[in-house]
């Protein structure tokens, strides 16, 4: 099992925060660095001065670090249109010399669109849209030659289908959620991993084994992970700390997250790895807690 250092700039974290928890995330040996994509805070609370760009702050990271995965937790298609969003992975992807992943998904969170006047169209429309987002991204990276194509909502004419990626054929792409037909069939055929946010290990399970059969119908082997809440110290008054200083309940952190002390959380990632889960990503709510990494790394990384 894989560990992955995950975190929510939306919140509010500048550039130099998120390079100081991604310089940390590979000096202490995890697997990668992701960041959700988000324009706006979710929630209430201080939003601090706002967030970052996913793909600039991953620009900027390729080039601060030299070991670790990068890559988005998800990208939403509303955001960017298609040929852009190749050029700015593929371009990423060089800069990181092979490292980079897409996260990648419909989007979802409306308040963040209507704030900066992005197009939310209806659910529908939203997952027709990112279908066809799929199709012509992997299309741009993998083509020899020119590409066109001719959909309902893109239409691309003789595109010179670059800059390339450095990975090829192309960078993996992790399709997440919840949907029970058009998400399987989606991850089936286009995804390298399916990740599963913030359930419990049965309700995990459960999606892992929608997800596979469609892809052994499609001959594909698609990798399963789960996206959870991290919060660990070594005795309650720590962890009621942790807890308190990202304004979570604990009792609620230790049924829906990943909360307790090394050996009761070692024991979570056990059932995940039961149920499939090859990659957990550990979302960090408190990005001036470096300790907390420090510890998951002693305490937990050496064991899974």
């Amino acid at each position: 099992m894989k560990l992955r250092i995950f975190t929510e700039p939306q919140e509010g974290a500048s550039y130099d925060e998120l390079l100081a928890v991604a310089q940390a995330t590979e000096r202490l040996g995890f697997d990668a660095f992701f960041r959700s994509d988000h324009y706006q805070r979710i929630g209430q609370g201080d939003p601090g001065s706002g967030s970052t760009d996913a793909w600039i702050t991953l620009a900027g990271l390729a080039r601060e670090t030299s070991r670790i995965r990068l890559g988005t937790l998800v990208s939403p298609a509303t955001f960017r249109l298609p040929g852009p969003l190749a050029i700015s992975v593929a371009q990423v992807d060089q800069m990181s010399g092979g490292r980079v992943e897409l996260g990648f998904g419909t989007g979802w969170y409306e308040n963040e669109h209507t704030s900066y006047g992005i197009p939310f169209p209806p659910v529908g429309e939203r997952f027709d849209r990112f279908e066809e987002q799929l199709r012509i991204v992997t299309g741009l990276w993998d083509a020899e030659g020119t590409y066109s194509f001719d959909g309902a909502h893109y239409q691309l004419k003789d595109s010179p289908a670059l800059p390339k990626p450095a990975q090829r054929p192309h960078p993996p792409i992790i399709i997440g959620g919840f949907g029970a037909k058009r998400t399987p069939r989606l991850a089936a055929k286009y995804a390298d991993e399916f990740n599963v946010p913030f359930r419990t290990v049965d309700e995990s399970g459960t999606h892992f084994d929608t997800v596979r059969q469609a892809a052994d119908a499609a001959g594909r082997t698609v990798r399963m992970s789960v996206a959870q809440t991290v919060c660990v110290a070594a005795d309650q008054a720590g962890l009621e700390r942790r807890a308190g200083a990202i304004g979570t309940d604990l009792a609620q952190l230790r049924v829906n997250g990943l909360a307790g002390t090394p050996a009761e959380v070692l024991g979570k990632l056990e059932q995940f790895s039961k149920v499939g889960a090859e990659r957990v990503y550990l979302q960090v709510m408190d990005l001036t807690d470096l300790d907390h990494l420090e510890l998951i790394a002693a305490e937990i990384l050496p064991h899974v």
